[in-house]
């Protein structure tokens, strides 16, 4: 039979297992047994150090670190464990990646060690805090608006994996105080001038890098811009295509040649048919570079090359401050879209979003998308003394 002895008035016992020559210790604290071996032969020392090891028990108790339940650690692994498992084939790398990389560079560090239970909407409260304190580090500045809020989408989804664990009994209020709702902003695009200054610049970039190394880079970056421009891809997009993602066709409903390409993205695989404007920087990319077809088109970024061309035009910033990137090519390819009259529909088809998004960020700002016909109305008085209602 296993020998066992009770210390502290009972708290803490001390057994050995029936042929162990150690000593093991347990006790019964915040609703869960506890155990632990001392790793000691000699009973005196098992108790010393049983003793140790129950009121360092109790000392984490009291700083309300000794948890019988999961930590936010345990569910964030368990979400990307899921997450990627369920979304196979659906969701782009870069965005499972933008989960895990959040996960482990900030919310795991700063919630990792607290049970579930504990990241309440005060908790989250304490990090949105947090994140925005000046550091003392060199460099340092503060996240961006549009960083916080991915950062409490993925924190939101750790969340909602332990509620359908049933770990926790309800979702805790993430939405941030204080803050009324936003005015809707549009977002930066190159109306067809400024869009015609951006083209010009890039070609004469390429004629000043004439006989040097960067040649290639800056005629890369010129197809780029017109190829998305006319297209409505995103930045990311256009970095995973390859060539074999790209076919010229004939379109049978409009007698045009156009491009169909096969988009993988963040929404996984869609679809794109891209205007007239982007079969030439195809082709001279086809020609230039004599591509394999799991070639990507644009191997390189491009980013600080078409900051300074930019920088250089005076087109970094619009009128209303907003900072333009190569996202805005896509911004402006909706923009030209809905200005030309077509259906918000299928551009939000082609570029694989939705019409709420077109309606919101992109149709409010543009003139064509209100109808004068329809505002104009005039009453006039008819021969009977009554108003009618005519157009203008």
């Amino acid at each position: 039979m296993a020998e066992k002895h009770t210390i502290l008035g009972g708290k803490v016992h001390v057994y050995k297992r029936e042929r162990s020559s150690v000593w093991q210790c347990s006790t019964y604290l915040e609703g869960k047994n506890r155990r632990v071996s001392t790793k000691e032969e000699s009973l005196a020392r098992a108790k010393e150090f049983a003793e140790d090891w129950y009121l360092e028990l109790r000392g984490k108790k009291s700083r309300g670190e000794l948890l019988s339940e999961h930590t936010f650690a345990h569910a964030a692994d368990r979400f990307m464990k899921e997450y990627e498992l369920m979304t196979a084939g659906e969701r782009n790398e870069v965005y499972v990646n933008g989960h895990r990389g959040r996960l482990k560079n900030h919310l795991i560090p700063y919630f990792g060690k607290m049970g579930i239970s504990q990241v309440t909407s005060g908790a989250v409260q304490d990090y949105r805090i947090f994140r925005i304190e000046p550091k003392d580090e060199p460099n340092w500045k503060p996240p961006s608006r549009s960083t916080m809020h991915h950062e409490i989408v993925t924190l939101r989804q750790v969340l909602k994996t332990a509620l359908r664990q049933g770990w926790i009994q309800g979702l805790p209020d993430l939405s941030a105080p204080y803050r009324a709702s936003g005015k809707v902003v549009h977002r930066a695009w190159f109306s067809h001038e400024e869009y015609k200054t951006l083209y010009t610049a890039t070609r004469a970039n390429i004629k000043s890098q004439l006989n040097s190394r960067y040649q290639m880079l800056a005629a890369q970056l010129h197809d780029k811009v017109l190829f998305m421009a006319n297209t409505g891809i995103r930045p990311d997009e256009a970095n995973g295509l390859e060539y074999r993602d790209v076919e010229i066709v004939e379109d049978d409903a409009t007698g045009e040649t156009i491009l169909e390409i096969e988009v993988r993205g963040k929404r996984g695989v869609g679809y794109c048919k891209s205007t007239t404007g982007a079969v030439r920087p195809f082709q001279r990319m086809m020609d230039r570079n004599q591509p394999e077809q799991t070639d990507r088109l644009f191997p390189t970024a491009h980013n600080r090359q078409f900051n300074r061309i930019l920088e250089e035009t005076g087109l970094k910033f619009d009128r209303q401050g907003n900072r333009r990137t190569l996202y805005s090519l896509r911004h402006s390819y909706i923009c030209f879209r809905l200005l030309e009259g077509a259906d918000i529909y299928q551009i939000a088809k082609n570029c694989r979003t939705s019409v709420e998004m077109i309606e919101k960020h992109y149709a409010v700002h543009l003139k064509n998308s209100l109808d004068a016909a329809a505002i104009n109305v005039r009453r006039s008085k008819s021969s009977g003394g009554k108003r009618t209602s005519t157009t203008a």
